[in-house]
């Protein structure tokens, strides 16, 4: 045997030994899907899967032998997406309330430590050898890296604005991130922690949590909607897709959006939320949480259709995780608001058991509530195309400006709603009941709540005519603040420097800005709301309730950019320097650059104390339902 063909078998031997090795480590099969983020994970031997139940602060191990619940582990508020270490029983869970990530012995039920980061961990997966954890931070936007040995922040990079969904190339070089509200999708670089590619979709393109690769081509998917905030009607507003990514580098990459509305005939979905792939790159799922179903694809490898339906299947209330067993026999769903995980024969598409994950931790009303928020089903919607939860997911903003019927209006966020109300810019609604109008008007075109006539806006209460717009009220007024991560070690010295000139009687921010939120709204009869006129009310065309707004709530504006009724600021910088016409929204311009980023500061800063406490001490008036 000469030198070559020697060192030929010597590789070969090699090679050998590495795949024995790493069989040992995982025996999965030969192709496997590449890593991705998830409320649901399942254990490298197939054994075990893991989901968080966001509302019950828990994660839940469930025996896949015997499809049984082997343990629920407290882990802290919101839990997201969830990670089994490498090869190992230990799981990796992301707090997305708390700031952290809490590791669970997945064998005995035991959180075994935690690892705090910066602010909002979303999406957690751990590399093959179980050495590293990747971690995306909604806010600020980071791709963090853990040591799992030590379990301690090794690395952290900006990569991007919100940033949810991440997927690991097969390699370990790249990971796929994906931002929340732009759904722009970047390659980072492992090594440097640098972007080194960026896919960009449609100005349209909105809420992305999740991306997932195929194993066997160059290929990303990831669930997103169509936010078109031109259009007032349901029907021509929000559109679910499924988007795929051609990963290779080089001339002539896509990126295209395939409609689910018109993937089964007309039948149209609703707020598409995950997907999965099978091991073989064969098979892709994807659930839709709006109208609690799912489609079964088949993959296609013609770089045109990439995805065709096999199969459609109902589903539970509010589905919001898919995953496929190693095999690929086998998927699974997790219904966020039944609280169990579905197994499904993935031939077959038939039901084989169903898991209960944990107890109802929000009670009967409350459940109720939050089904009809998430509900692009009747009565809430006559058409199927829009939630509330589709503008407004989890409680939180959309990042979009919409062109309503009464002018452009920027989506505010819910927390602290039932302190602040009237409700809307124009504080056109005194109460969270009120709207039985838009759930029957053209944006949701619902059947309602209320039988028989609804009471006029700002006039007799609609609240006590429906059980369920009461639910759906109290849901929808229960929405709370977290504290700002940019005062986590009490206000910075640039923060207690914009704190005084926010309250000095010069600026005039805190006439209006008052109280423990910071606005002067406060739940009152309609004949005492208070509106401003801060002098944008002629900016937009098309408004015809202006030029005067209610005062929102500055708690949480380190996160809710753009900024003011129609979304023209984009930062809060751009408040003070460029629509602040006449000094009519405080006395700015007298302001140096360093004091207005001394004031910016202070703003990024709330809140630095809780404000429901505060607003209780001071005896103010809070809406349940």
């Amino acid at each position: 045997m000469n030198a070559t063909a020697r060192g030929g078998a010597l590789r070969a031997v090699a090679a050998l030994l590495l795949a024995g090795a790493a069989a040992l480590v995982c025996p999965l099969p030969s192709v496997t899907a590449g890593p991705s983020n998830s409320l649901m994970d399942i254990s490298c031997d197939g054994r075990l899967l893991a989901c968080s139940n966001r509302d019950s602060g828990t994660v839940t191990i469930v025996d896949l032998g015997n499809y049984t619940k082997r343990c629920e582990v407290p882990v802290g508020a919101k839990p997201e997406g969830v990670s089994f270490v490498g090869a190992t029983h230990v799981l990796a869970v992301a707090v997305y309330g708390e700031d952290k990530i809490v590791y669970v012995d997945a064998d005995t039920g035991r959180t075994s430590g935690q690892t705090e980061v910066f602010d909002e961990p979303y999406g957690i997966l751990s590399d093959e050898r179980g050495e590293r954890l990747y971690v995306t931070l909604d806010y600020p936007g980071q791709l963090v890296e853990i040591d799992a040995a030590t379990r301690k922040v090794s690395r952290q990079h900006n990569v991007g604005q919100f940033v949810r969904g991440i997927a690991l190339t097969a390699d370990g070089r790249r990971a796929l991130v994906t931002e929340f509200y732009t759904a722009a999708v970047k390659a980072v670089d492992l090594a440097t922690g640098q972007v080194n590619d960026e896919w960009h979709g449609a100005q349209t393109d909105n809420l992305v949590r999740q991306v997932v690769l195929n194993p066997r081509r160059p290929k990303a998917y990831f669930a997103n909607i169509r936010a078109k905030a031109t259009m007032a009607h349901g029907e021509g507003s929000i559109f679910p897709y499924v988007s795929v990514v051609d990963t290779d580098p080089g001339e002539g990459r896509r990126r295209k959006r395939i409609p689910m509305d018109a993937f089964l005939g007309n039948r149209v979905t609703a707020n598409p939320w995950e997907v999965a792939v099978s091991a073989d790159g064969r098979q892709l799922y994807v659930v839709f949480s709006g109208t609690d179903d799912m489609f079964a694809c088949d993959i296609v490898d013609d770089d045109y259709r990439e995805i065709a339906l096999r199969g459609y299947l109902a589903l539970g209330h509010n589905p919001r995780a898919v995953r496929v067993a190693p095999d690929g026999k086998t998927f699974y769903v997790y219904s966020a608001l039944d609280f169990t995980v579905t197994a499904y024969d993935a031939r077959r598409l038939e039901l084989r058991a169903t898991i209960p994950v944990c107890d109802d931790p929000l009670g009967d009303r409350l459940r109720r509530g939050k089904i009809l928020f998430h509900s692009a089903l009747q009565p809430m919607a006559g058409r199927r195309w829009v939630s509330c939860s589709s503008c407004h997911p989890d409680g939180d903003p959309d990042g979009r400006t919409w062109q309503k019927q009464e002018g452009q209006r920027d989506t505010p966020a819910l927390a602290g709603l039932a302190w602040t109300h009237p409700i809307l810019w124009s504080a056109n609604r005194d109460e969270v009941q009120d709207f039985e109008h838009t759930i029957r008007g053209p944006l949701m075109q619902g059947r309602g709540l209320v039988r028989g006539d609804v009471q006029p806006v700002l006039g007799p209460p609609n609240k006590g005519l429906s059980a369920d717009l009461d639910a759906l009220a109290a849901y929808t007024n229960s929405h709370t603040f977290t504290l700002s991560p940019h005062a986590k070690a009490g206000l910075s010295e640039a923060a207690q420097r914009g704190r005084a000139i926010f309250f000095a009687a010069t600026t005039g921010c805190s006439q209006c800005h008052a109280g423990p939120f910071y606005t002067d709204s406060r739940p009152r009869p309609p004949e005492r709301m208070v509106r401003h006129d801060v002098g944008t009310g002629g900016d937009d065309p098309t408004e015809i309730m202006g030029p005067a707004y209610d005062t929102p709530t500055l708690l949480g504006v380190y996160r809710t950019a753009p900024y003011l009724h129609h979304g023209r600021a984009k930062t809060l910088e751009e408040v003070f320097t460029a629509h602040n016409p006449a000094n009519r929204h405080g006395t700015t311009s007298h302001l140096t650059k360093a004091q207005l980023t001394d004031l910016v500061a202070f703003l990024k800063s709330l809140p630095y104390e809780d404000p429901d406490s505060l607003a209780a001490k001071a005896g103010l008036t809070k809406v349940v339902d």
